[in-house]
């Protein structure tokens, strides 16, 4: 974790000193997420959340730009047809895990004409929550479980997207996250792997 840190603040430092401009912004979008690996045979189906939080772009030319973010993301996956035990009863019902991160991407942006940019960069995730919600068919309200503990901490990333500015200050921008590192925490002999998939949908503001 140290190292990562330290890599950070170093492409930050490298950035500042280098860049021909600096500009602050907020951001903020709607998420599209899923798991990915050990899923044959389980009903999976996406999810609807959200992100927002704050970027810096520092723009070095006017072809590229380093944007470093951090985005608060709720993410997850709803998993359908579960099967499950009521006092001694068999039943069906539906099972909603409930993610929440804080998400550190650092974007490279390419503008490929004037206004348009695609962007590629690394990400790290820090878990702040994570919970399920179930619902059992034929009975009334929903049960909510923490379950943090069966996930990892830490999630990598690797980013990849497009967006446009119409103006100096208002852009908006496509991006999916494919998952890299293995969210599920397992034990020794369990091989169990998940893996986050993120579609997002973003509108930002630059000060």
């Amino acid at each position: 974790m140290k190292k990562i840190t330290l890599s950070i603040i170093a492409v930050l430092a490298f950035g500042f000193a280098n860049a021909q401009e600096v500009k602050f912004g907020v951001k903020a979008g709607m998420n599209l997420s899923t798991w990915t690996g050990d899923t044959e045979g389980v009903d999976l189906k996406s999810k609807v959340g959200f992100n927002g939080g704050g970027f810096v772009a520092i723009q070095f030319s006017e072809k590229l730009t380093l944007q470093p973010e951090v985005l608060f993301s709720t993410q997850g996956v709803k998993v359908d047809n579960v099967e499950g035990d009521v006092n001694g009863a068999n039943y069906m019902g539906n099972v909603r895990f409930n993610l929440s991160y804080i998400n550190v991407p650092v974007m490279v942006k390419y503008y490929v004409v004037k206004d348009f940019n695609i962007e590629v960069g690394p990400q790290i995730g820090f878990l702040t929550s994570a919970e399920t919600v179930t619902k059992i068919n034929g009975f009334n309200g929903k049960h909510k479980e923490n379950v943090k503990e069966i996930f990892e901490s830490v999630d990598f990333g690797l980013n990849f997207g497009a967006g446009y500015d119409f103006t100096e200050n208002i852009s908006a921008g496509v991006r999916y996250n494919l998952g890299l590192s293995n969210i599920a925490k397992t034990e020794e002999g369990d091989n169990t792997k998940l893996k986050n998939s993120v579609f997002s949908l973003l509108v930002g503001f630059k000060f």
